[in-house]
């Protein structure tokens, strides 16, 4: 049970949902219903998805992680090494049942996208790839952890995607980016000192705050373009701006403060993805 309790701890509890609902939703847009193919896929992006995830990235990533007053709460575990192996084995085994399923009853082109989700699962933590080290890409294969489960969902089925779905993730994308790029700057102080790199450490707390400010607003205006009540959504992605915004002037000395912006960007998704949800249920039954 602890072992358990452990891989969970891991694999982020409160993000599960970035993953999983994303995939749900693009598969009953388009046009899937609440099948045994939508219950698995959202199974698998809820939880195994995560542990795999989360999982490879504390194993790497442990001498930094222990450096980090960060860690060992909602924004990751800090697991000790005789835990390292459990939850290695823990990525396979609940990952592989689910990525059969999965495989064996999709598209080629959800195939292709779902070995992209993986690939980037495992690159951007395990060496000797290590993504996460490499400025710039470690924001764009961490936003693929997110995007891909959707374009997974919106092709599974053989539907084609629309031009509106690839619009919505291109924001979803730009979103993701400046996701990432805003939580790389709360450790540009430990990733320097412990000889780590990201988008942060080579472009500075400051630039990367306004970068990914813009990134934000960027996506928000993409939402905008959506048809009806498309507006709603992207009003309630201007949130992300204005929390981001409120460190403006961050510097690398203080980059820590931008702490503060992050618990309120892990609560705003569930806002937001409310705000989402009913602004959807409203589409489908017509109101």
């Amino acid at each position: 049970m602890t072992t358990i309790l452990g891989v969970l701890s891991a694999s982020r509890p409160i993000s599960w949902v970035n993953t999983a609902f994303p995939f749900g939703l693009a598969y009953l847009l388009a046009g899937g219903g609440l099948d045994w193919l939508f219950w698995v896929g959202v199974l698998f992006f809820l939880i195994p998805y995560n542990i795999a995830m989360y999982g490879i990235n504390d194993v790497f990533d442990y001498e930094s992680d222990i450096r980090n007053p960060r860690k060992g709460g909602v924004e990751g575990a800090v697991l000790p090494k005789s835990m390292h192996a459990p939850l290695l084995w823990a990525s396979a085994l609940t990952t592989v049942p689910f990525l059969i399923a999965l495989y064996a009853a999709g598209t080629w082109t959800s195939a292709l996208w779902l070995t992209v989700a993986m690939a980037a699962v495992i690159a951007y933590s395990a060496p000797p790839m290590r993504f996460k080290e490499r400025p710039v890409l470690d924001s764009v294969t961490s936003s693929a952890h997110f995007v891909t489960p959707a374009i997974v969902g919106a092709t599974i089925t053989g539907g084609e995607a629309g031009t509106h779905f690839w619009f919505a993730a291109g924001a979803f994308f730009l979103w993701g980016m400046a996701s990432h790029a805003l939580g790389a700057v709360q450790d540009v102080k430990a990733d320097r000192e412990g000889g780590l790199s990201s988008i942060a450490t080579a472009f500075g707390a400051r630039l990367t705050t306004r970068l990914a400010a813009g990134a934000y607003l960027l996506a928000a205006l993409l939402v905008f373009a959506l048809p009806a009540p498309g507006w709603i959504v992207g009003i309630a992605g201007l949130g992300y701006v204005a929390n981001t915004l409120r460190f403006w002037n961050i510097t690398d000395a203080t980059c820590e403060d931008v702490n503060r912006a992050w618990r309120v960007f892990l609560w705003l998704n569930y806002l937001v993805g409310a705000i989402v949800t009913i602004t959807l249920a409203a589409v489908f039954i017509g109101i």
